[in-house]
């Protein structure tokens, strides 16, 4: 096989044809205009808008190649492109090839006869996805109202990302260009078409891995702008393939040692191939925290008369992995089944990283799964509104544990499911889950997000057509299940999140399937209110906070900071999610004293609030089986439900689930009647430990206490102590007054105490988690007076912090400097000091000079220097 890579140096042009800058590609309109200084940020201020007129025109790619006699004498001639976005139609040497309607998919187009020997030109004109909603064509009784909270209309219309129309924390960006590799393959002979690998494991342990090849004849393809599919191979094809084709499967360890060799035999016809290895003694694929991640490389070549053709190779993971839906007390379980063991899920929901696509890299994707293995993930939901990721993307899960729910790039819109639609969307499923369904990361497909639960109970749903829930139905409990089912038999398939399984048969029902959960925030309900639901599988749940001041200086000018300034406000897309955070903020905080102050505060609170949620249905381990917070990331600056921001720093959120992620965590339960103490154990060993609970004041100082050793079991969650309120200093709050009264024997009330729990493990592993009595807006919090050393080694610098008072919440920060410090948001709870690491790799954007450089410069704050 021969390869011409056409990536790298395009010319864009403008409808006319006239240059407007070079381009490189894969690449789009911002990034081509950016790179060449003809377009100012789009993220800077209120830019986006400005931007988003630039798509109401067409605009092309353009640039030369060259074709020599060793490309020209190849059978077949092939140009694939992996990404068109969107609205396409491609030339070559002026004549028309092909249009293309679908950023999701792989097109390939036979070409040989476009091309002669030398200098070709190919041309690609992406037309306007706008004027396209403009003047769409609607069926009788389909036309479409429903518009998602922050996107532009229509849409839907388009097999482009939903949220390039904007979503409700992304911009209004409705990019186009050739975003993902563009090449033309040559073949002069039979070529590998599909590599489908299946694995069986026996009750002795070993496992079978079952390889299905299916392979492309030479001149076979035709030249038909709209085809789906390679043809059938001639009699005359089939002879000549028969002739000196060798195919043959080798399986190795991803280290390079090599398991077996084995020839395969063809079957039903001679393009197809299958063979079958047996690895007596598998390195088993385990999810991060239950195992390692081995990995093995299966290699399929095709000779021809003993000269290799091609060789493909997939990296697998030895593993069984389903969605177990047992009935039991509760209804029916919804939990990842892994090498037979029920896991508790724990990871969050994954959407582009940057709104404009040829700016995500590998070193990118790479950084924020690190960031998710950091924090103890051991799944990332992809989002049903974004794109279908690289394969960069799921070979890192591989590498990483974390397992892949895998949404269907349909997202909260009501669908008119024409002919072409249904051929279009039938062959994107085809094509990802084809890409995709060898990856050991991959958990689960799901076919859409919000989508069912919209139909049955969303007002602006139940004012569409009857005609269009008809589609819903017909596109995703019939084409799409079947589509996927086609390519992966394997997987499991889940209609929509949330669902129960389908047909609009209760999809938030919190006995059985997944629950997105979304009255703590847009409810405006307490964050005491996940403690009424154990939902079998909470797939989404979400609050919002401000990003650092270093990340808002980055889009705003000083004039700008304000939360309800014009560009602040143009940077929140949730409509008035500045004034929620300022309503949950009087329900728990004093109203901060500066904007830098404001920002921090909605940061704990976002904290505090998912923690609530986590904490709860860790310790219902059982009956609720997994938690995916909403979101992980941010695709461009901005207010958000993101722990991690668009530039990568970490907020409040991200740092706190490291700690409630743990794979050992500890957690206060505190009702009116009574407190507890929990220990979640997500490891296969069981827990010999010490727990004590103590009651402090904020000089430190224990006013009660309790202590037990207790044995936990392995995979549970186990209450280790409880405590009545009514032994509580201060005794049984029964009312909001009742719980501010001072007490005899104590220094003050309960607004002057705090609950520490300390669990020491037999390892020495000690946990602590912090809990008031009341609000800390009711709470007289001293200002702590820190002192901090740091100590440096080779690799990395050890920061020791004191202080003097209870502290809650203590950030350490840089002015002029971006890290990751292995734990932040510290909650200072006793007059130990507490030791923080900072990795030398993980100074991310600045330099010290040494440890006195470094603890000059350090800044801490806790919720008491923010009033």
């Amino acid at each position: 096989m021969v390869k011409l890579e056409l990536n790298g140096n395009w010319e864009l042009r403008d409808a006319a044809g006239e240059l407007l800058c070079p381009v490189t590609v894969p690449g789009s309109v911002i990034s081509g205009l950016y790179a060449a200084g003809k377009l100012a940020h789009p993220y800077d201020r209120e830019n986006e808008y400005a931007v988003r007129e630039l798509f109401w025109q067409a605009y092309q790619f353009v640039r030369s190649f060259d074709a020599d006699e060793a490309l020209m004498a190849q059978n077949t001639l092939t140009l694939v492109c992996e990404g068109l976005d969107t609205l396409a139609q491609i030339l070559i040497n002026g004549k028309a090839l092909a249009d293309t309607d679908n950023m999701h998919r792989t097109y390939r187009f036979s070409i040989k006869e476009y091309l002669h020997l030398g200098c070709n030109e190919i041309c690609i004109v992406f037309h306007s996805v706008l004027r396209f909603i403009e003047d769409y064509p609607y069926q009788e009784n389909k036309t479409i109202h429903y518009i998602p909270c922050g996107a532009m209309k229509g849409n839907q219309l388009v097999r482009k990302a939903h949220s390039m129309f904007g979503w409700d924390w992304g911009p209004q960006l409705v990019d186009a260009g050739i975003w993902r590799p563009i090449y033309i393959e040559g073949t002069a002979s039979a070529g590998i078409e599909d590599v489908r690998i299946r694995q069986v494991h026996e009750k002795d342990g070993s496992v079978r891995v079952k390889a299905t090849i299916t392979l492309s004849g030479a001149g076979t393809e035709s030249s038909c702008a709209n085809q789906e599919e390679l043809a059938v191979p001639s009699s005359d094809t089939r002879s000549f393939m028969q002739a000196g084709i060798a195919v043959t499967v080798a399986l190795a360890e991803k280290e390079g040692i090599e398991i077996s060799k084995v020839p395969a035999k063809a079957v039903a016809s001679e393009l197809v191939y299958e063979a079958e290895i047996t690895v007596q003694h598998p390195k088993l694929w385990w999810p991060n925290g239950y195992g390692e991640q081995p990995l093995y490389e299966l290699a399929v070549s095709v000779d021809l008369n003993g000269g290799q053709v091609q060789r493909v190779t997939k990296t697998i993971g030895l593993r069984t992995l389903t969605v177990s839906q047992e009935a039991d007390a509760w209804g029916n379980e919804f939990a990842f089944l892994i090498n037979g063991v029920k896991i508790f899920t724990k990871g969050a929901n994954y959407i582009p990283e940057d709104a404009v696509y040829p700016w995500i890299d590998e070193k990118r994707i790479d950084y924020l799964l690190q960031c998710c293995v950091r924090a103890h993930f051991n799944c990332v939901r992809v989002w049903g509104g974004g794109y279908y990721p690289s394969d960069a993307f799921y070979d890192l899960c591989d590498r990483y544990g974390l397992i892949v729910w895998q949404d269907l790039m349909y997202a909260c819109n009501v669908y008119d499911v024409t002919d072409d639609f249904a051929a279009t969307v039938r062959q994107e499923t085809l094509d990802n889950v084809r890409r995709l369904r060898h990856h050991a990361s991959l958990g689960l497909w799901c076919g859409n997000n919000e989508i069912e639960s919209a139909w049955h109970h969303w007002g602006d749903f139940q004012k569409e057509s009857m005609y269009l829930r008809a589609d819903y139905i017909k596109l995703f409990e019939d084409i799409l299940p079947k589509a996927v089912r086609e390519a992966d038999d394997e997987t499991f398939y889940w209609h929509s999140s949330p669902s129960s399984g389908g047909c609009f048969d209760d999809p938030d029902s919190d006995r059985r399937g997944d629950v997105h959960y979304w009255d703590v925030w847009h409810g405006q309900k307490p964050f005491s209110d996940y403690q009424k639901y154990f939902f079998r599988f909470c797939s989404e749940f979400g609050f919002q906070s401000f990003p650092c001041l270093k990340t808002v200086e980055s889009f705003t000018a000083e004039s700008d900071r304000n939360i309800f300034s014009k560009v602040m406000e143009s940077h929140q897309k949730n409509g008035a999610a500045n004034g929620k955070m300022l309503y949950y903020l009087s329900e728990n905080f004093r109203y901060p004293k500066d904007f830098k102050s404001l920002l921090y505060v909605t940061q704990v609170l976002q904290g505090m609030a998912i923690k609530s949620g986590v904490d709860h249905w860790r310790r219902s381990r059982g009956r609720c089986m997994g938690t995916l917070y909403w979101q992980l990331n941010d695709n461009w600056p901005v207010a958000s439900w993101a722990s991690i921001d668009y530039y990568g720093r970490w907020k409040a959120l991200h740092y706190m689930a490291a700690r409630f992620y743990a794979p050992v965590a500890v957690s206060i339960q505190k009702t009116e009647d009574f407190v507890s103490v929990f220990l979640e154990n997500e490891t296969f060993a069981e827990q010999q430990c010490s727990v004590a609970l103590r009651v402090r004041d904020f000089a430190f100082r224990v006013q009660a206490a309790w202590k037990k050793e207790v044995r936990a079991g392995a995979l549970c969650a186990c209450e280790l102590l409880r405590c009545a309120m009514d032994d509580m200093p201060s005794g049984k709050a029964k009312s909001p007054a009742d719980g501010l009264k001072s007490a005899n024997n104590m220094t003050g009330g309960q607004d002057g105490l705090f609950l520490e729990a300390e669990v020491i493990l037999s390892d020495g592993t000690v946990l602590t988690d912090v809990d008031t009595f009341v609000p800390y807006k009711h709470m007289e919090l001293p200002k702590p007076h820190f002192t901090t050393k740091v100590q440096e080694t080779e690799d990395c610098f050890e920061i020791t912090v004191r202080s003097d008072v209870f502290a809650p919440f203590v950030e350490m920060d840089f002015a002029d400097a971006d890290v990751i410090f292995s734990d932040n948001f510290l909650m200072i709870s006793s007059e130990k000091p507490v030791t923080v690491r900072l990795e030398k790799c993980d100074i991310l954007r600045g330099s010290f000079a040494d440890a006195a450089d470094l603890n000059a410069r350090l800044e801490l704050v806790s919720v008491a220097e923010t009033y």
